[in-house]
């Protein structure tokens, strides 16, 4: 039962967006208190929501449908995902502005040759040197490699005679990438992750 109650659940907030991902234990707690309802597909795939009570009666209509958890009087269906009835905001998520990030940003490509290294054999360059006022920003840091680091030298890429394959950005990332660390997600969370895109507040300095 510990296990069940340790699965992930995804929080969806009062406009249907997708925000966060918590415990089946968190969720139970939520839903017993009347602060979230479970969501849930029919046969004809729309969406329906449950109070405490609904889902309680459906758990015990369909007993053996899916994985459930017991009280001392009677069992309940794990919810897979949840909505919250007065949250209507998406929460601000910071993702540090790290050599990792930067990594995962450009595919641990060279942003000047357009070759995948190992990351031991990256480096990470101002696009416009820092002793010129280039900023350490994700708009002005790419990955490249060390011959193409060498050859750029404290130069701009026009001066170096070489191009970016991409100008660098703000990555725009999907939620609970870095949430959920890979683990396999519920068929019932697609419909609502598909829709869902973060415009990350990110920080300002490499750590």
């Amino acid at each position: 039962m510990s296990l069940a109650l340790n699965q992930q659940v995804l929080v969806l907030n009062r406009l249907w967006q997708a925000v966060n991902v918590c415990s089946v234990r968190r969720a139970l707690s939520l839903l017993f208190e009347g602060h979230a309802h479970v969501v849930c597909g029919d046969q004809e795939g729309d969406f329906k929501t449950y109070n405490f009570s609904q889902w309680r009666d459906l758990s015990q209509a369909r007993p053996h449908e899916d994985e459930s958890v017991g009280t001392i009087s009677f069992r309940v269906r794990v919810p897979r995902v949840i909505l919250l009835m007065v949250f209507d905001r998406l929460p601000k998520k910071e993702v540090k502005f790290t050599r990792h990030n930067i990594f995962e940003r450009d595919k641990n490509t060279c942003q000047f040759c357009g070759v995948t290294f190992d990351r031991k054999d990256l480096n990470l360059d101002h696009v416009v040197p820092r002793d010129r006022g280039g900023p350490t920003t994700w708009e002005n840091i790419v990955c490249s490699c060390i011959p193409c680091n060498t050859r750029k030298a404290n130069r701009t890429p026009a001066e170096a005679g070489m191009r970016l394959i991409r100008k660098p950005k703000r990555p725009k990332w999907r939620p609970f990438v870095q949430v959920n660390f890979g683990a396999p997600v519920h068929d019932s969370w697609k419909h609502f992750l598909d829709l869902a895109y973060w415009n990350v507040e990110l920080g300002q300095e490499i750590g």
